[in-house]
């Protein structure tokens, strides 16, 4: 498995260094430029926009052109609209690169994923799958130290994102041998979707505004809280790796009991520590960090968590046809949220980042308990895996596994990434 897949690996590792630094370093200069806090956020959302629209239109290229084209020439395209941004800055132009980057990186994914999907059998899909999502969360972790390798106020950084981006293309290019098949999936409506799972749906909504927060607006929040370079580096790195140690340990959990009990205890502890940090904002800067990454921890697991709900309620033929639409609604609700906070940011400073993340989550909770009182859980038996998933990040991949009849990842730093782990065999 790995002699034949860690070309791809390599690939998506390579471009998940330059996908996270390229969300961090936006925002870092951004506010060293002076750009308004609601400007940033519309800004930062333009990506999360390119990304849906990307979904919609790759698929429909991958299968006019075939997957190799599509990648090298988007690939290339991204590369290029980062060079764009370093050499031009102000928001307007920022703004049309970064939809750009956001159609971009959905047709490198719809490719890169496609080709993962077609090389997995039943019995490593789960695992090849589980190795591939530790592989971007490690490479959009480790991206945010690069970050103090130059002034962020100097073309080096931008430039050095462009080469990663481009350096991501070969040994994918290279290793691509044979093109997947495409299938065209069943369709499935936003209505019955939330009609069979409203928790789910809404999870899922809620989870896009959360995650495309963290990784948008993490580093302008940590910059206007007055922290170096390095300070906002780490502040993120701590973010995102904190995820990589909860995703399983949380979903074996959602596996033994109430799926809807597990989003429960996850959004209350999120909404505790997000308040304690926002009461406590003189803390020293170890326990904020570990607050800040038991934060992050918990509630990037929510997408997971959302889609493995309503999953268990789906048969086999619907799932990938629900993926894609879960996907859409994640991406749309992506696309507000650096809006929202940066707008709140804005009005009431730094402290509003956490105060709106609490909000989201706190809201979450109560839905939940109110939900848990209007139906029965889902039997035991009725259950399908955990499916580990990334919510909308730094990558920010949003794929519609559907449109090339596949299930697959999703996910810019990284809207949100599903990953069927065997599911389709188990029911």
């Amino acid at each position: 498995m790995i002699a034949t897949t860690w070309p791809l690996l390599l690939g998506m590792g390579v471009l998940m260094l330059g996908a996270g630094l390229q969300g961090t370093l936006l925002g870092v200069r951004a506010t060293l430029e002076g750009f308004p806090t609601p400007v940033i956020g519309v800004i930062m959302s333009c990506y999360y926009v390119g990304y849906l629209l990307g979904t919609f239109t790759a698929p429909r290229l991958v299968r006019s052109v075939g997957h190799i084209r599509v990648f090298a020439a988007l690939a290339a395209v991204a590369s290029a609209a980062i060079l764009v941004q370093g050499s031009v800055v102000h928001p307007i132009p920022w703004a049309i690169m970064r939809l750009i980057s956001g159609v971009c990186f959905a047709g490198i994914y719809v490719v890169a994923e496609s080709w993962l999907n077609d090389r997995a059998s039943r019995s490593n899909r789960g695992t090849l799958l589980a190795l591939y999502m530790l592989v971007l969360y490690i490479g959009l972790g480790s991206a945010q130290f690069l970050l103090v390798l130059a002034n962020p106020r100097a073309p080096t950084l931008f430039m050095l994102v462009s080469v990663l981006i481009s350096l991501a293309m070969v040994p994918i290019v290279v290793s691509a041998q044979q093109t997947p098949q495409a299938s065209v999936p069943l369709k499935v409506r936003y209505r019955d979707l939330y009609r069979n799972s409203p928790l789910g749906v809404v999870a899922v909504t809620v989870s896009g505004m959360i995650s495309s927060t963290i990784f948008s607006m993490g580093p302008v929040y940590a910059r206007l809280s007055g922290q170096g370079t390095s300070g906002v580096a780490t502040f993120m790195a701590v973010t995102i790796l904190s995820a990589v140690l909860t995703q399983y340990p949380v979903g074996r959990l959602s596996d033994r009991m109430d799926r809807r009990t597990v989003i429960a205890i996850v959004c209350t502890i999120a909404t505790l520590v997000a308040v304690s940090i926002v009461m406590f904002n003189d803390m020293p800067r170890g326990v904020f960090l570990m607050f800040a990454g038991l934060f992050s921890g918990f509630v990037l697991t929510l997408y997971s968590l959302a889609v493995s709900h309503v999953n268990d309620k789906l048969e086999p033929g619907q799932m990938v046809a629900a993926s894609s639409a879960l996907l859409s609604l994640n991406g749309t609700a992506a696309a507000i949220g650096p809006v929202l906070a940066g707008s709140l940011i804005a009005a009431f400073g730094p402290k509003a980042y956490f105060e709106t993340l609490a909000t989201l989550t706190g809201g979450l909770t109560i839905y939940d308990l109110w939900r848990k009182t209007r139906r029965s859980p889902v039997p035991a038996a009725q259950k399908g895996p955990f499916i580990t998933a990334q919510p909308q990040g730094m990558g920010g991949q949003i794929l519609r596994g559907a449109e090339l009849g596949e299930t697959r990842p999703l996910g810019e730093g990284p809207a949100m990434r599903t990953q069927t782990t065997g599911q389709e065999e188990a029911r």
